[in-house]
């Protein structure tokens, strides 16, 4: 499969041709790129730890007529990580994009006051499964010409919240390695770039966005006067894996109505 520069697309989208694996992808911000994904033209295998929830996830997509399939994966754990690939090679023998979106947040806490097992599952999950899973890619993204990989950070890696302890140090952490990712992959003309979402209203962030208080803080300092959609994240992540970005490596883009990073 060879991807078309943008001045080759065909109706079938801009994605056409391609395949991309989505971690984390049967709600929230995941399920909503996985969605965008197939919009645009490309296959997408959703993931995530729950079959029941990878079943419902793959059945509403593909009764939108989107080309998807999926399979369970815990992304902390090899053998998950090698399923997930086979699945991918599944169709068309190749993968062209990566989008690591899986996350965790066990403790609501103090960074000192998280155990090591808490340090242990944070920083397995949400910093070494995607470099991981992208040695696992590599080879299979390799033959495709040019390979696009987004990381999912946050906001908390701009702005550290106290109650978030351990859990801002791995969103730290997805900057630097899409940094050194990026320059890791260049010469295999892969591009490799980080989403940053503020708060967005799914499941994983209910504890701020139900909070009334967090509320009307967060009215004072964002002009947009309301909380981010999961859908908001997902044309911006089809565009960097996109010809269009065929330039944009390295980078980590904001996705929070307003933030710090000047």
């Amino acid at each position: 499969s060879v991807r078309m520069t943008s001045s080759e697309i065909t109706p079938k989208g801009i994605l056409a041709n391609q395949v991309a694996v989505v971690t984390g992808s049967t709600d929230g911000i995941g399920f909503a790129i996985a969605r965008r994904l197939a919009q645009d033209g490309a296959h997408v295998v959703v993931s995530s730890r729950k079959q029941q929830n990878v079943d419902w996830a793959v059945a509403t997509l593909q009764g939108e007529g989107l080309s998807v399939t999926g399979t369970v994966c815990h992304v902390a754990k090899a053998e998950d990580r090698e399923r997930l690939v086979a699945k991918a090679l599944e169709h068309g023998g190749g993968i062209d994009i990566l989008v690591c979106n899986a996350g965790v947040n066990p403790l609501v806490g103090s960074t000192l006051g998280a155990s090591e097992q808490v340090w242990d599952k944070i920083l397995s999950v949400n910093v070494k499964a995607p470099a991981l899973l992208l040695r696992q890619l590599l080879p299979h993204m390799e033959n495709r010409w040019r390979g696009a990989v987004i990381l999912v950070s946050s906001t908390a890696a701009y702005t550290p919240r106290v109650d978030l302890g351990a859990y801002n140090v791995s969103k730290t952490a997805l900057l630097g390695l899409t940094r050194t990712l990026a320059l890791e992959l260049a010469p295999k003309d892969i591009r490799v770039n980080c989403l940053v979402p503020g708060v967005i209203e799914t499941n994983f962030s209910k504890v701020l966005h139900k909070n009334e208080t967090f509320w009307n803080n967060y009215k004072e300092n964002y002009q947009l006067q309301r909380i981010g959609r999961p859908e908001d994240c997902a044309g911006l992540v089809s565009f960097l894996c996109s010809p269009d970005a065929s330039y944009i490596t390295g980078e980590n883009i904001a996705v929070a109505g307003l933030s710090s990073r000047l």
